[in-house]
């Protein structure tokens, strides 16, 4: 998780402040909404109010903080994929990572969304993160002849919110199942011919 960038780097302790204030605001948030207290968040974080303060001057700046974390989290993920698995793999599996954020995080996400300006220099940047992350991992399944030329970044994102969308009660298996389907829809033929030890 990425503090906002200063003249100097944070020093050890400010950054353990600064996640640890991100990580129960989170949690805060996703129990009471955007509003819950600021007070109470810095208790939960183990900080003075002070110290809350002086990371985020005002709430905006925290519930902007916690939405990006969240999103830079999986921008790395695709990244991190694609440096240490086949290129099929690495999409597979980042499409199990968008389903579960879907699932999991998708009704904290369009809470905090809602109180961000859309406009914003966050929004923006969130939108960017998540469509080059979705660019990079399927270029490289295609660039391995594993996926279909056609299928475009924001199709997996659609693929994958869909599929978490739609199994956000379901459950896990339920998911499991729609994207092994969608799986197959997206490979190309020859990889879907591969035999099984083979195919990503």
């Amino acid at each position: 998780m990425d503090a906002p960038s200063t003249q100097r780097p944070m020093r050890a302790d400010a950054r353990r402040n600064y996640e640890r204030i991100i990580t129960y605001a989170r949690e805060a948030f996703a129990e009471h909404g955007p509003q819950a207290p600021l007070d109470d968040i810095a208790r939960r974080a183990g900080v003075g109010a002070g110290t809350l303060y002086r990371h985020f001057p005002h709430r905006e700046a925290l519930i902007e903080a916690v939405y990006r974390s969240t999103i830079e989290a999986l921008s790395r993920r695709a990244f991190d994929l694609i440096d240490t698995v086949p290129p099929g793999e690495s999409l597979r599996l980042w499409l199990h990572a968008q389903v579960d954020y879907v699932m999991n995080e998708r009704s904290l996400a369009v809470t905090l969304k809602a109180a961000i300006d859309r406009d914003s220099e966050t929004f923006t940047l969130c939108s960017t993160l998540v469509a080059d992350a979705a660019g990079a991992v399927l270029r490289s399944a295609q660039d391995a002849g594993l996926v279909r030329d056609d299928i475009e970044p924001r199709d997996v994102l659609r693929l994958a919110h869909g599929i978490g969308a739609a199994c956000e009660h379901a459950g896990r298996e339920a998911a499991d199942r729609l994207l092994a389907v969608a799986w197959d829809g997206l490979r190309t033929t020859t990889s879907r011919d591969l035999p099984v030890s083979d195919r990503a």
